[in-house]
């Protein structure tokens, strides 16, 4: 079970606080060239690096698609976008 999951609903499958913090700092607008990456490094204490891993497993998770489908969605589709780029 997720120790970041604070929501208390028992059902054990929703997402964790990072992971719902990741969603919802890829819903926001950043203005400027490093902005996300300072917000990435100040918000969450994680490195770029780490938080993109991050944010690329939870595009597969069915939990991320039920908690923001349109965030979601969109960064599928720019991550298919660019694979077929290759």
């Amino acid at each position: 079970m997720d120790v970041d999951d604070d929501q208390g609903q028992g059902r054990g499958q929703d997402l964790g606080r990072r992971e719902r913090d990741i969603l919802a700092l890829e819903r926001r607008g950043f203005a400027g060239p490093g902005a996300k990456e300072r917000a990435i490094r100040e918000e969450l204490g994680l490195s770029p690096v780490r938080y993109y891993q991050l944010l690329n497993a939870l595009l597969d998770d069915t939990r991320a698609l039920a908690h923001d489908p349109v965030t979601v969605n969109r960064l599928r589709r720019v991550r298919d976008a660019r694979r077929s780029e290759r």
